[in-house]
Parts: structure tokens; sequence; C-alpha cells
């Protein structure tokens, strides 16, 4: 239920969480489910965040991911609009060369395991505002905006806009890309603006996807089409993420629903049958993103305020939720022995295990990003045959499917599908 805190005197908790988006709501309830007592601040109260009009995005949720979704009460708010992916196909343009992943050739204990789902944004909001509404070890001050963050010990403070005090050992910033309460932490990043915007949108389509969740590489960028749930009238729908260059992009968002959906046809031919547009679309530009370091004293970033990345792979919710599980988890354990839950050797912990593994994801969908979106003829005819090759190595798929799937390395309890 949402609340207010006290004026004057610090409001206490074990972990203050800024930003109550998909990352930052889905570790409130982690750490909850853990026992700790958790204070959740947003900008956007729970009723208008459930409400939220709809933005045209839909999120992959890896396999791992649903297991953590599973864990802590989420997955079954929103699998009725999960629509499973069973078959990935990536191809060059308009070459007859591709890489088909099928989840049949996954073999072990992952036979027959879909790689993951794609969910709609709006359906994960809701489901969690429903959560966290209801969850006993969660208070939520919304509308309410974070403000001057001070560290001292055992606990650091925060200061909301209306007087509000806050203090716990620990506070996460899960604020997005701009994070304010990175840069009260003089947290330098790395980044730049890709030349491209995405644009998204849902399409109607006559004929079934199958489950099939198509990527082609154009000069540029990438073009993908992603299985959805039908609509309720049984119409067959997907989720399209158009990469297009940025100057390109406003006359793209200009043209009519006829000429976008002919526009749209082009990219991937008569696979769907007739496609028409189903409600808005939307531009956002594409950027990349990387903080100098995850964690300070008492204090950790997380999700996009830690690192944004191209959506060439579709893993941006993926590896927000990775940091979730990472996290809750050395916070959870040190919390369970009596420790300091909020001191530096626990947070440099969790910041040793999620490094490594964003920055390369980031590196190889930056590197990605820039070998397919030209039209360069050796390079295209390089990939081109790379993509073949990599469809004729059965061992070498199997590791990328389970890449994709997000299982692959030491990962924590919550994406190996186990309590905290």
């Amino acid at each position: 239920m949402a609340a207010r805190g006290t004026h004057g005197r610090p409001d206490p908790a074990d972990v203050i969480v800024v930003g109550g988006g998909m990352v930052g709501g889905a570790l409130a309830l982690a750490l909850a489910a853990g026992g700790l007592a958790v204070i959740l601040v947003d900008r956007t109260p729970l009723p208008a965040l459930a409400a939220a009009a709809y933005d045209g995005r839909a999120s992959a949720v890896a396999y791992a991911s649903q297991r953590l979704l599973a864990q802590i009460g989420l997955w079954r708010e929103v699998e009725h609009a999960a629509e499973p992916i069973l078959d990935i196909r990536v191809s060059d343009g308009a070459s007859s060369l591709f890489l088909h992943y099928d989840h049949r050739e996954l073999g072990g204990a992952l036979e027959g395991a879909p790689f993951g789902w794609i969910v709609e944004n709006g359906a994960i909001r809701r489901g969690l505002a429903a959560l966290l509404e209801a969850a006993p070890n969660v208070r939520v001050l919304a509308p309410a905006t974070a403000g001057r963050m001070s560290v001292g010990d055992p606990a650091a403070g925060l200061a909301l806009d209306d007087g509000t005090a806050l203090a716990a050992p620990l506070i996460v910033a899960a604020d997005g890309a701009e994070s304010a309460l990175r840069a009260q932490a003089r947290i330098a990043a790395v980044q730049w603006r890709y030349p491209q915007d995405g644009i998204v949108c849902t399409m109607g389509h006559e004929a079934p996807h199958d489950g099939i969740a198509h990527e082609r590489f154009l000069p540029a960028g990438p073009f993908a089409v992603l299985p959805m749930t039908d609509a309720p009238d049984g119409t067959h729908r997907s989720s399209i993420v158009w990469t297009e260059r940025d100057e390109r992009a406003p006359g793209v968002m200009r043209l009519s629903d006829a000429a976008f959906g002919a526009e749209m046809q082009r990219r991937f031919g008569d696979w769907y049958g007739a496609v028409q547009v189903l409600g808005g679309r939307w531009r956002y530009p594409l950027r990349l993103l990387h903080a100098e370091r995850y964690v300070g004293p008492r204090f950790a970033l997380i999700g996009d305020a830690a690192h944004t990345i191209h959506p060439i792979a579709g893993q941006g919710l993926n590896l927000g939720l990775r940091d979730v599980a990472a996290l809750a988890e050395v916070v959870v354990d040190d919390r369970r022995l009596g420790l300091d839950h909020g001191a530096l050797p626990t947070l440099q912990r969790y910041e040793r295990w999620r490094r490594p593994d964003n920055a390369a994801l980031m590196a190889v969908t930056d590197g990605l990003n820039r070998l397919f979106s030209n039209d360069i003829g050796p390079v295209r005819l390089a990939r081109d045959l790379g993509l073949a090759a990599v469809d004729r190595m059965p061992g070498l798929k199997r590791l990328f499917m389970q890449h994709a799937m997000g299982t692959v390395g030491a990962l924590p309890r919550l994406l190996r599908g186990e309590a905290l």
C-alpha cells in the first residue's frame, strides 16, 4: 500500500530502492521475499503505473529470467500475456543464407523448453503494481522524488522532495539511464548515442507466427519481428522493433498506416500474409551506456542506471533481472548471517558477479550492430558465410542458444529457479 514516511527524523528500512520500473520493482519484491524491509520510491503512483498508456514496447523474457519472475510471484500475473519463443531465425537482408535456432535441438535438461517469452511491458507493469501494493515487507512512497543522498555509518540517508527523511544500510538506484543518484554518487559512465532510432509497434497479420522470432539485418540496422499472444478477437500479433537511421526515422513515423504497413512487408516479405499496424507507433533513441563502477559506500546501481545496450539481441530487461538476482542474493545472504549487508565488500561481490557479463554482452551487441548495419559487399559476404557456418555446427549453436536463454555461467539462485 502506498505510504508516506515521517518528517523530521529518518524512516528506517533494510534497503531503499529508488525507481519502481520493471527492474526496481522486481528487486523490491525479491528482497522482500528474502525477509528484508524495503522502501520503494517512485515518481509515479502505483495506480498510474498500472494504468499507464500503452507505449508500444514488449520485452523478451529469457528462460532463466522467467524463473526469477516465478520465484517473486510475478510470472503468474503475466503468464496470460506471454508468448513462447520456439524458434529464432537470423538472416542478412535478402541473402538466402541464415541462422536457425530450434528449441527442439537444445537437448538435456532444457529439451523442449522455449528460449523465452515475449511479454508486453504494460502487462509486466500491471503485475508489478498489484504485487507491490500487497507485499507486506514493501512500503511504496509514491508519488515521491528522491533528493539528496548522504552516506553515513551504519546507514545512508535519503531526503525526498516533500521533506521526508529515509535511512537504510543500502540505497539502490534503479532510476534509469539518466540516473540522478548515479550523478550524485559521482559515478561516471562511458556512453554514446547510436545514429539510429528504434521504432516499435504491434503488427496484426493474417498467418500465425508459430512462435518464431525473426531478426533480419538491414543496412540501417536490425529489423525484428517477435511473436506475441493473439488479440482477444483472435487477430495474430507480433511486436515490431525496427531500427532506422535517425535522420530517416521521423519520415518513417509520418507515413500513413497503409504506407507504413507496406514498408514493414517489404522488409520481410509475405511470410505473415497481409499485415496491418495495430494501434500507434513509437520512436526511441538508441544508446550505449556503462557506468564506470556499479557500487559505492552503501550504494548500488542496477538495470539501466548501470548499463544500457542496443536492442539488437533483446537482452536489455534480462541484464537488469540478472542484476536483481545477483544483488538480492549477496544482500540477503549477508543479512541472514548478521553481517552489514550495505557494506562495500558485500556490494563489490555483486559488482564482480555482474560487471563482466554486462560488459561482454554490451561489446557483442555493439559489435554486431556495427558489423551488420552496412551494405559493404565483402563484409556482407563474410558475415553471410559466418551465419551459414554457425548454422551447420550443432555444438556451437547449442551454446549460443543457452546464452540466449541466460542459462550459462554461475547463476544466482533466483535464475536457477530456487528461492533465496
